[in-house]
């Protein structure tokens, strides 16, 4: 069964923005495995990472989700796809749910490489170049996460909304570690973490 905090599949979540980390990526499988960065920029997602995506959307389809919000990074689009052509949301990619800059899958494509591949997402609101050049410092991760938890916090229908997003970005918003395919329940109006513990 899914490990989440949200009451699936036993009933709706109640009043709950979800947050979805990407299905396994080739760097998860490799880096898992060996502990090292296996130079995969912008990893996809393995077979077993499609099949996670796949169940999400299956769990999700009765949440009441209205607004679908995605990182920019291939896994995080290649997950959230099949979530918004069962429940018919458009997915609005925005960096700022990106995953912390550290190893090499953090590399992005650039824009206008997304938009040929995904042509029914708006990337109007993004930079060819999206992502940071050199390692984001932890305390800019949550500075990033505190900037969107503000933003999502004044739109009246936060709850209805699933981010698609990474481990780092999650744990900044949450102070919780969440495995590749498994979502968490979040309030965007709840303090902030304490203390966030960088480590998997």
């Amino acid at each position: 069964m899914k490990r989440n905090g949200c009451g699936w599949p036993a009933r709706p979540i109640d009043g709950g923005m979800i947050l979805l980390r990407h299905g396994q990526s080739e760097f998860n499988l490799h880096f898992t495995a060996t502990r090292r960065d296996p130079g995969i920029r912008d990893p996809k997602l393995t077979p077993l990472g499609h099949e996670q995506a796949e169940a999400a959307a299956e769990a999700l389809s009765n949440q009441g989700i209205t607004r679908i919000l995605a990182s920019p990074y291939t896994r995080a689009l290649q997950t959230a796809a099949p979530i918004a052509r069962a429940l018919g949301v458009p997915i609005s990619v925005n960096p700022i749910v990106r995953e912390r800059y550290a190893f090499t899958c953090d590399i992005g494509s650039p824009r206008s490489t997304l938009a040929a591949a995904w042509p029914e997402h708006d990337f109007s609101g993004i930079d060819d170049i999206w992502w940071p050049l050199t390692e984001e410092p932890a305390d800019q991760v949550i500075g990033r996460a505190g900037l969107f938890r503000a933003e999502m916090a004044a739109l009246p229908d936060w709850s209805q909304t699933l981010v698609v997003s990474h481990w780092g970005f999650i744990l900044s918003l949450t102070g919780r570690s969440v495995m590749n395919g498994d979502w968490s329940c979040f309030d965007p109006t709840a303090a902030p973490p304490a203390e966030i513990v960088w480590k998997h």
